[in-house]
């Protein structure tokens, strides 16, 4: 679901690849591993390898990397000789120095769909692997890659200035993975021991974000999207009433809402008046979380 709304609907084929003119940062999601931003392509290496002396690096140094994700089948699979042949073809065709160990420019070389494609280089960095060492947590927190792909299902534009929120913010995993991708989040909870929580997560990653204490039903302002992990288990275990009150509210403030629940809530997202976009499960094991778009 996160592929679909980031990078439209012809994402949605199983394909480990694709191509888009979205210019998406890898970090930005645990499931995006790397980026290519395609400077050549043809339909062999040899016809890559002809439009490289156009490029100029002024002197610094690079190295080229063969992508080892692609689409190709048995037995047209290329193998270690043949993957660093073809490093050497392109990079002996660059005029520049190359650099295996900290070169300043890193390119990349994939083939997809029968063509080839070169451009630089860009591998992702795991973020959200970092910010499950939080000081606090509960055992019931949304997983934090679960958490960084919703936001990206939230706000999948980081530079839009887009205003968002998380009404029932817990101990603030959403809020950490929101404020590391630069995104204007503000978090909220009626439980002070959780808003304690999630202030102390946030500035444990050296972010600055808002978290009050209290209730959805006295948030004034407007937001474009809200994120809204439904309260559950029998620590936090609300009434469907109490529950049709937090959608009511959702909607009420927000333009779009990406709603997480442990179970059937259709009837009263809808009785709150918003539209189901798009939804998706999240299981492990027997339990499962059902996120759905909404606006």
């Amino acid at each position: 679901m996160e592929k679909r709304t980031v990078f439209g609907a012809d994402a949605s084929a199983g394909s480990h690849l694709l191509c888009s003119p979205v210019a998406f940062e890898p970090s930005r999601s645990p499931f995006v591993k790397e980026r290519i931003d395609v400077l050549y392509q043809g339909d062999s290496v040899s016809a890559i390898a002809r439009q490289l002396p156009g490029l100029q690096l002024s002197g610094s140094t690079f190295k080229v990397i063969f992508v080892k994700k692609n689409d190709l089948e048995p037995p047209h699979n290329i193998e270690y000789a043949g993957q660093r042949a073809i490093e050497r073809e392109l990079g002996a065709s660059i005029a520049g120095t190359a650099d295996v160990h900290k070169p300043d420019h890193t390119f990349g070389v994939v083939t997809v769909g029968g063509r080839w494609y070169f451009g630089r280089y860009r591998k992702a960095e795991p973020v959200w692997l970092h910010h499950m060492k939080k000081p606090h947590s509960y055992s019931i927190a949304l997983p934090t890659r679960i958490a960084r792909a919703i936001v990206n299902i939230a706000v999948p534009d980081p530079q839009a200035a887009i205003r968002a929120i998380d009404p029932c913010c817990g101990i603030g995993t959403v809020l950490v993975e929101a404020l590391s991708m630069g995104i204007a989040i503000t978090g909220r909870d009626i439980n002070p021991l959780a808003v304690r929580g999630a202030r102390a997560n946030i500035a444990s990653f050296g972010l600055t974000g808002e978290v009050a204490l209290g209730s959805i039903a006295d948030i004034e302002a407007s937001y474009d999207a809200a994120i809204v992990d439904m309260p559950y288990n029998r620590v936090t275990r609300i009434s469907p009433e109490e529950q049709l009150s937090i959608l009511h509210h959702t909607r009420r403030i927000a333009n779009k809402a990406v709603i997480v629940t442990t179970g059937d809530i259709d009837e009263q997202v809808t009785g709150a008046g918003f539209a189901i976009r798009d939804r998706c499960a999240v299981r492990k094991g027997a339990f499962s979380r059902h996120i759905l778009i909404c606006t």
